[in-house]
């Protein structure tokens, strides 16, 4: 069982990443979905697909497909993953004080009430939330 299954993802993607792996598999979940599609449109990663249940029948697993640039795909678009909120101590930024991540190269990604969304969405949008991660 895993307590926080947001920080198991970002350390799967870490450690596949370090690896120089070209797809890395997480149990799903909406929250994880959520995450992954923002990946995607802010061009961290090439694409991720939902597959079906497991042969037990119990759980769905989210199959990111990483993205790696210069010659010969060696150097990973993400260079770093932090997680900010965890279950022990929730990180909540009103609109106004949403942090830039590495003065704006990076993205926040936050959950708030218009649903799972980046930083330059929330300062847009001029909504706060729980901040559960950057990415640069």
């Amino acid at each position: 069982m895993v307590t926080d299954p947001i920080a198991d993802m970002l350390a799967r993607i870490n450690n596949a990443i370090k690896s120089r792996k070209a797809e890395v598999y997480i149990p799903s979940s909406k929250v994880k979905e959520a995450i992954a599609k923002i990946l995607k449109e802010e061009g961290y990663i090439e694409d991720y697909v939902v597959s079906e249940k497991d042969k037990k029948g119990t759980q769905k697993t989210l199959i990111l497909k990483l993205k790696y640039l210069g010659p010969r795909n060696t150097r990973p678009v993400i260079s770093g993953l932090k997680r900010v909120s965890r279950p022990g101590l929730r990180q909540y930024k009103p609109a106004n004080e949403i942090p830039y991540v590495r003065k704006g190269l990076g993205t926040a990604i936050l959950s708030t009430n218009k649903g799972i969304i980046t930083d330059s969405e929330a300062r847009k949008q001029k909504v706060g939330g729980e901040v559960l991660c950057y990415v640069w």
